[in-house]
Order: structure tokens, then C-alpha cells, then sequence
């Protein structure tokens, strides 16, 4: 009985599992749609409302958190990708998303410094003009 019971939770767990994995997140509520363009602007918005966010805001993690997966998805997609590996807007753009990353990583608990801010807003500042310059 011990046997079947053992086999029963272990079935349960791994349709739990299996399941859990194929449920999006909550947190992706941007989806990249495949045009670099149209991605690189959503991003630019989506991080420029993440970093703008009161120090004291109670979403602060959970915003942090979707900013990361944000910026993971976007280096996914567009990282082996050739033709947008030399535009000037996505060379900033990587500029932008690596300090960003680096700051979440380094310091989780933190809120993203002014210096840090003013940096990444003069860079967004670049991509939007370089996009608009169509490279």
C-alpha cells in the first residue's frame, strides 16, 4: 500500500510540475513580438517606468523582478541575431540592459541610484533617436 501511495504522490508532483511550467509568469507582462523596432521601444517604455518608480513603492520586488525577465527575454531573442547586431540602437540598447542587470544583480535590495538613472535615461534617449533614424 506504502508502494502505491509513494507512486500516486510522485505521478501528482510530477503533473504539478509539468503543469507549472507551461503556466506563463506573472511577471512577462510584456511579450516581445519579433519585430526589433517595435521590441526595442517596448523595452525602452517598460524599463523607463521600472526605473521611475518611488524608493519606497510596494511593488518595487515584483517590478525589479519583471524589469530582469524583461531584460532576459530580450537578450534571448535578439543576442545571435545578425541583422540587428550592428545597428547603433541595439549596441546602446545592450549598453542599457547590462548596466541595469548589473545593478539588480549586485544590489537586489536597492533601488537603482540617480546617477545610475540619469545614465540609463540619456541612453534611452539615444536608442528612440537611433530607432527613429532607423538604425
Amino acid at each position: 500500500m506504502k508502494r502505491y501511495l509513494a507512486s500516486f504522490f510522485s505521478v501528482v508532483l510530477a503533473v504539478v510540475v509539468g503543469l507549472v511550467s507551461f503556466v506563463p509568469s506573472a511577471m512577462a507582462t510584456v511579450a516581445l513580438s519579433g519585430d526589433y523596432r517595435q521590441d526595442t521601444a517596448t523595452v525602452v517604455s517598460s524599463l523607463r517606468e521600472s526605473i521611475q518608480l518611488p524608493d519606497d513603492s510596494p511593488d518595487r520586488s515584483a517590478d525589479q523582478a519583471a524589469a530582469r525577465q524583461l531584460i532576459n527575454d530580450f537578450t534571448a531573442r535578439y543576442r545571435r541575431d545578425g541583422s540587428v547586431a550592428k545597428l547603433s540602437s541595439y549596441t546602446t540598447m545592450r549598453t542599457a540592459l547590462n548596466s541595469l542587470a548589473g545593478h539588480y544583480s549586485s544590489y537586489p535590495n536597492r533601488p537603482v541610484p540617480q546617477k545610475l538613472r540619469d545614465r540609463l535615461e540619456q541612453e534611452f534617449k539615444q536608442i528612440e533617436l537611433s530607432l527613429s533614424r532607423g538604425s
